[in-house]
């Protein structure tokens, strides 16, 4: 019987891997998803409700949510060539905590701790377009596909490939895992990655991409005397991050420099969001994983922990 099992669990493997792997647009790169967009779609708005809530809720004032929503949508048109139309949403949490996550299906989140350390435009489109890098570039699902295939084995990849119980079996088996299951690490190749998209999609919208290396300053100071050494960890240090930004900046987008088509504006973050920002109450106290977490960046804390 135990042979059996693990017979089945292969063969399982093996068929899921085929027909999972498929070369994603926005990356170039070959990878395992066997889980379709339609239910990474319904785990995002599945989750989203819980992590926004876990976070403090959202910010409500109309003014600061249709300023984060421009942007992220102007940054997430430039993905419809190698994404579905997805129901791209961007959340302005209520927190203090450094921290911007995006979920599968298009679901991002970026706290208010974070936006008031920013000092422009750009920075926030670079954070904002490293999230959607994430989604586009499917590591939640990427990651997630992983982590099923080794934890549910050989009876619900039967199942999914069957057809009994299917997408909404795994759905209720991920959200059942709570908050947790959907922030799982990213490792250092992924994140450099959304980085490089993030760069892609704000220059390709008009932004100056050396914001990223303002954004990292900014990431390191909020770390300090915080990370282990980067072998360790599964994410890039930020000065490691600014190296390959400055790479890009030397060699693709050269052409952004000192050139007035791609800008910064400062000023337009200082009058349309800073200023409102402001004006906020604290943020409510939070329970739970988010306060147990180090100031951090990114879907799962692009500092490390």
């Amino acid at each position: 019987m135990r042979q059996y099992f693990f017979l089945v669990l292969t063969v399982s493997v093996l068929i899921l891997g085929l027909a999972g792997c498929e070369v994603n647009k926005a990356t170039g790169r070959s990878q395992f998803v066997p889980l379709g967009w339609d239910w990474e779609i319904a785990l995002g708005a599945e989750a989203q409700p819980e992590l926004a809530r876990e976070y403090g809720g959202s910010v409500q004032d109309p003014r600061l949510v249709a300023y984060v929503n421009d942007i992220g949508h102007r940054l997430a048109r430039h993905t419809v060539n190698e994404v579905p139309n997805l129901p791209w949403e961007f959340t302005l949490l209520d927190s203090d905590v450094i921290n911007a996550f995006a979920l599968p299906g298009g679901k991002v989140f970026f706290s208010r701790g974070l936006a008031a350390r920013l000092t422009d435009e750009a920075q926030m489109a670079l954070v904002l377009g490293h999230e959607i890098g994430h989604v586009t570039a499917r590591h939640g699902a990427e990651r997630l596909s992983q982590t099923l295939v080794a934890q549910l084995g050989a009876e619900l990849a039967g199942s999914v490939l069957s057809g009994q119980g299917g997408w909404g079996e795994l759905t209720a088996y991920v959200v059942g895992q709570g908050a947790g299951a959907y922030l799982l690490k990213f490792n250092r190749d992924q994140e450099s990655e959304a980085d490089r998209l993030g760069m892609r999609y704000m220059v390709m919208e008009g932004y100056d991409p050396s914001a990223i290396r303002d954004v990292m300053r900014i990431l390191a100071e909020a770390s300090s005397g915080q990370r282990q050494p980067e072998f360790l960890s599964t994410h890039p240090y930020p000065e490691t991050r600014i190296s390959q930004g400055n790479r890009l900046l030397a060699n693709e987008y050269a052409h952004t420099q000192n050139n007035p088509n791609y800008g910064r504006f400062a000023d337009r973050y200082q009058r349309q969001f800073l200023r409102y920002l402001a004006e906020l109450p604290p943020s409510p106290d939070i329970d739970g994983f988010a306060l147990m977490r180090p100031s951090t960046w990114c879907m799962h804390c692009a500092l490390g922990e």
